[in-house]
């Protein structure tokens, strides 16, 4: 029996979201835009990508509705369309890592060994954040930081990290935290406090899972 027309025609615009998504470029793309909306121009810097092939893939995601923009003069800036789509994003990471084998171990080669480090979850912050036993610093880009952030959260990008070591208390736990649980920042910035002989672990999941858990996050007020 052949497939009902309808059902079909509906099943193939959600075969139209995987298909969009199977490029690992717009993973990348929306992985970035998951922190603030960006420009073609930033998007293509960041994800060392050349500027044509970028807004090429960003016109795909927006015909695909994953993405929306607004114009700014001769500027046009990108974004999520919704917190949804981040929410498929994670999904489909974390779906391809626990049932994919290779998708696990080019993780674990990325990553590095994330056990050994301890990751802290969000209850447990909170807590320490709560009782003084922890200092948060977000290692993201500042321009991250400043669209939004952690409440309390110190802003030293990962490669100011060890110049700065000195603005960082040495007696208290230091928790680090980047976009999500497949950015590579947190695990690095732990590693190279312990280094130093800190005390650090990194967030488990990161900004991403901090959003979509609906918890409370600040930014950074623009000068006029």
């Amino acid at each position: 029996m052949e497939i009902d027309a309808g059902k079909h025609a509906l099943y193939e615009q959600f075969a139209r979201i995987g298909k969009t998504l199977g490029t690992p470029l717009r993973l990348v793309l929306l992985d970035l835009l998951a922190q603030t909306e960006r420009s073609v121009d930033d998007l293509a810097a960041t994800a060392q990508a050349t500027v044509g092939n970028t807004s090429a893939q960003l016109q795909a995601l927006r015909q695909a509705g994953l993405v929306a923009t607004r114009r700014e003069g001769n500027r046009i800036y990108y974004r999520l369309a919704g917190d949804d789509v981040l929410s498929l994003l994670t999904t489909l990471t974390r779906v391809a890592e626990q049932h994919n084998a290779e998708a696990e171990r080019a993780a674990g080669a990325y990553l590095g060994d994330l056990d050994s480090l301890e990751p802290i979850g969000r209850e447990e912050l909170v807590h320490r954040l709560d009782t003084a036993q922890a200092v948060l610093v977000d290692v993201r880009p500042e321009a991250e930081y400043t669209a939004g952030h952690l409440p309390g959260a110190r802003s030293i990008p990962i490669d100011e990290l060890a110049a700065r070591l000195d603005e960082l208390p040495a007696e208290t736990e230091i928790v680090a935290y980047c976009r999500g649980p497949y950015c590579v920042y947190a695990p690095q910035a732990a590693r190279l406090l312990r280094q130093h002989g800190r005390a650090a672990r990194p967030l488990h999941g990161g900004w991403a899972d901090w959003t979509l858990a609906g918890l409370p996050t600040e930014a950074t007020p623009q000068p006029n």
